[in-house]
């Protein structure tokens, strides 16, 4: 069952996940902090990929490089130059937005055929972000899209703006020098090659994988946490020779790769995964061949992950703007080339958000009075849990109870998050539990006095309760 997102941002707040950014000082408009149980999401999703993809493999390395880098950088990407969105303004109430995104909303909410709008504004694709900024302005005059704010069809010609966001450095007494946050983290994956070619032992083929934030000035953020201003992205860049006949093979195996990892690991619903290749005219400027792994959100199909062929265009742009040498010399063969690259590029952000949505759920069910309830339930599989145990004395007051939870407490929190809580009614810290996703509960009862050996462990999915001793609580989570 899809919910909307409205109920996923309520409960995200209410359960500590998200909280809006500067909230006391009345809210910078979708931006957001993770609260502590997004904080601890975030980190096991993150644990999950680098152990995955970086720990059990020998043929990758990481990285962890800055946030600011000399602006040429993003001269020779071709950022400062292209990586702009088209701008458009309602005249009458003055709304921004994007010019393709509103046309895609448009075609999208009227159904149209490339046959029904090809022949007004010559289009040969229904894909807006790859037309021409006259053809934008055709289809906005055209087919009469409205203002999603005032209902105006009065709209401003398009213009760029760029999605870099752009600070100053002080060099010598008032002169600045303008640099940028970064927009991605690959480029320094490429700024840096050589340096980790020449101080490991990689060989090409090899990957590189680096986790980090990104900064894009978003014209209309939004969605919760999909489009943010500020975000995280988890990258691996893998250089290889230039031999399509390989790339074809390592495309198709990244792709089976990703998708087993979103379904394996992090327990996405594969119903709600597909890939979707993009047009030729969709492609970014460095991009031969790009899949994007969409999800099914509460709005629709979007992009969750990509796996992009960036042949050897960065690697031969940094060698022309930097004059270094970017060349990769074969051990064997004694061959010199310039290598290619392929980028299966995730945003965590957006990871934790899909696995939110996911595994939020709202279930009828029968309590002990043979009535019918409702709880709101997160099935997260327990690796990636925040929280993996709740210690739950029955009687706060009871001080061999208290006595008995706090130890199990402190030995278990060694090795997993776990959660002390004593207030409330029981049934009542189970539906809290239930809500932050803590896959089992365990009860210090009157019974763990007398024989101080079992507890009372539950399960929040089947919400069975099962006798067990309290020196096996470790195992039955494994």
């Amino acid at each position: 069952m899809t919910y909307s997102l409205d109920s996923i941002v309520a409960w995200a707040k209410r359960r500590a996940f998200a909280f809006p950014w500067s909230d006391i000082y009345g809210w910078l408009a979708n931006a957001w902090d993770l609260g502590p149980y997004g904080a601890q999401l975030r980190k096991n999703i993150l644990d999950a990929w680098w152990k995955h993809f970086v720990q059990e493999r020998q043929d990758m390395v990481g990285l962890d490089a800055s946030i600011l880098m000399n602006p040429k950088v993003w001269e020779a990407s071709g950022h400062v130059s292209s990586f702009s969105d088209p701008l458009v303004d309602c005249r009458k109430c003055k709304y921004r937005d994007r010019a393709d995104k509103l046309i895609e909303d448009h075609i999208a909410k009227n159904k149209l055929t490339l046959d029904e709008i090809k022949d007004k504004i010559w289009a040969d694709s229904l894909t807006p972000e790859a037309w021409t900024f006259d053809q934008q302005t055709a289809f906005l005059s055209e087919f009469k899209v409205k203002c999603p704010k005032c209902g105006s069809c009065d709209w401003t010609e398009p213009k760029k703006f760029n999605l870099m966001f752009k600070t100053q450095q002080w060099v010598i007494d008032w002169e600045w020098k303008d640099i940028y946050l970064r927009p991605e983290t690959a480029q320094w994956i490429f700024v840096n090659f050589k340096n980790i070619l020449d101080t490991t032992r990689m060989r090409i083929p090899f990957w590189v994988a680096q986790v980090g934030k990104s900064f894009r000035n978003e014209i209309t953020p939004g969605n919760f946490l999909f489009r943010v201003r500020e975000f995280e992205q988890m990258e691996i860049e893998f250089f290889c020779e230039n031999d399509e006949k390989k790339w074809l093979e390592w495309l198709q195996n990244w792709k089976d790769t990703c998708e087993a990892w979103w379904i394996e690991k992090i327990w996405i619903n594969k119903d709600k995964l597909r890939f979707r290749e993009h047009d030729p005219k969709e492609l970014a400027f460095y991009s031969k061949w790009t899949w994007d792994v969409e999800y099914l959100f509460p709005w629709g199909w979007w992009e969750l992950q990509w796996i992009a062929y960036r042949t050897d265009y960065d690697l031969q742009q940094h060698m022309k703007f930097s004059w270094r040498d970017m060349q990769y010399t074969d051990p064997m063969t004694g061959a010199r080339y310039v290598p290619h690259c392929i980028e299966p590029s995730w945003g965590l952000t957006r990871a934790v958000l899909t696995a939110m949505i996911d595994a939020y759920d709202e279930e009828e069910y029968t309590n002990g009075n043979w009535e019918k309830e409702t709880r709101t339930v997160a099935h997260f599989h327990k690796n990636i849990a925040p929280i993996k145990f709740a210690i739950l004395p029955l009687v706060k007051k009871d001080e061999k109870q208290v006595e008995i939870a706090e130890k199990i407490f402190h030995d278990l929190s060694k090795d997993y998050f776990c959660e002390y809580d004593d207030n409330g009614a029981i049934g009542k810290r189970y539906r809290r539990q239930d809500e932050i996703w803590t896959p089992f509960c365990i009860t210090v009862d009157q019974q763990s006095c007398e024989d101080w050996e079992t507890v009372t462990i539950r399960d929040r999915d089947t919400m069975e309760q099962k006798r067990i001793k309290i020196s096996e609580i470790a195992d039955y989570i494994n």
